[in-house]
């Protein structure tokens, strides 16, 4: 297993457990793990969540779900913090040969989670660009072995297909009253519009910088405010700057216009 995949020797040491676990859980059916998400574009940071896809053979059976669930609820119950920090998917080989396989429901645990759940929330083309493109392997294959190249169109179609919504959808799960809900929804308003223009993904600090250089000036404040105030995490009780909310879904609806 790669020894060093992230510059966080705790974190390592818990991607360590999850492969060695999953590994036991699946047995043959194991193909590989990987990272993808912030750490495999370079960003991961002590305020990103680890974003990891293990590839099986097949859709895990009974008894291999059952440990895998045994698995994800004990790891966030050990004393630390990047065992907390844990998001990803049990990926089904066959369905990432193939656009056809996109969005298909796989075992997923949500950010900080002690449950699995069957999501299609890690069975998207931007996760699958960043992990062909710049995925970090864990244990197996390299990963352009194991997933089908993302093509451009999808890749751009999905990033715009969502900006119509991305508001409401945002704000339907992401409290209005939250600063982070505020960031969360430039940010991912940005990434958009960097993925409509580029067909590539970036990662949340490099599409801010991006978007401050190729998007309406006008932008600029917004963009540099949601940058510098990435580094105060997520606090439920820190309201949004005055305007700010404002000024987010402003943005959101100019990206979606423009894009």
């Amino acid at each position: 297993m790669n020894p060093h995949p992230t510059r966080y020797a705790e974190l390592n040491g818990v991607l360590h457990d999850l492969v060695t676990g999953a590994q036991s859980a699946l047995g043959e059916s194991f193909v590989g793990a990987y990272l993808q998400g912030s750490f495999a574009l370079g960003a991961g940071d002590r305020h990103s969540d680890c974003d990891f896809l293990v590839v099986v053979r097949e859709r895990p059976d009974a008894g291999q779900e059952a440990a895998l669930r045994e698995l994800h609820a004990e790891l966030p119950q050990r004393p630390g913090f990047w065992n907390r920090h844990l998001e990803g998917s049990y990926a089904v080989a066959g369905d990432l040969r193939t656009p056809d396989g996109l969005g298909r429901q796989w075992l997923y645990v949500d950010h900080g989670s002690d449950r699995l759940e069957w999501s299609e929330h890690c069975n998207q083309p931007w996760t699958r660009w960043i992990l062909r493109e710049h995925g970090i392997t864990l244990v197996g294959p390299c990963a352009v072995e194991v997933v089908a190249p993302v093509p451009d169109d999808v890749l751009r179609e999905s990033a715009r297909a969502g900006l119509a919504t991305l508001a409401h959808d945002v704000l339907d799960w992401c409290p209005p009253a939250v600063a982070w809900c505020q960031r969360y929804l430039v940010v991912q308003a940005a990434r958009s519009l960097y993925t409509v223009r580029t067909g590539e993904v970036a990662s949340k600090r490099d599409a801010l910088r991006w978007a401050m250089m190729h998007g309406d000036p006008g932008w600029r404040p917004l963009l540099q405010q949601v940058l510098a105030d990435r580094d105060l995490g997520l606090d439920p009780l820190a309201p949004p700057r005055p305007g700010s909310m404002e000024a987010a879904r402003e943005f959101a609806a100019y990206v979606a216009a423009v894009a």
